[in-house]
């Protein structure tokens, strides 16, 4: 979608150019200053706009590429409950060893020796 002040400014700018010609052309300083001012003041409202769609894009692709993530990191969350799952069907001795040697290191983090 493109920005509304890129087509201002680039109908500014054009204006401005046509301004500015005439001005030169009849000999009117007044009118080929105004020309190239306008001009300029288009030029400077299309690059404006220009930032305006860069931004939206950038912002829009990033959600994007969140969203995935997202979607990405629920799918690795299932299948490592589901592996972690089979994993302690398997081997039940070995998974309550490392659950209560996880719960005694958690305990020492959380009150320290004394």
């Amino acid at each position: 979608m493109v920005d509304t002040d890129r087509i201002v400014g680039t109908a500014k700018e054009v204006g401005g150019k046509v301004q500015g010609a005439a001005g030169d052309f009849a000999g009117s300083s007044r009118d080929s200053v105004e020309g190239r001012f306008r001009e300029a003041q288009g030029r400077a409202q299309d690059a404006y706009g220009q930032t305006k769609d860069t931004l939206r894009n950038v912002a829009d692709d990033l959600s994007d590429y969140a969203g995935d993530a997202y979607e990405r990191g629920g799918a690795y969350v299932r299948d490592g409950r589901r592996v972690v799952g089979e994993r302690v069907e398997e081997n039940p001795l070995i998974a309550l060893l490392i659950a209560g040697a996880v719960g005694y290191g958690l305990a020492l983090l959380l009150h320290g020796r004394r």
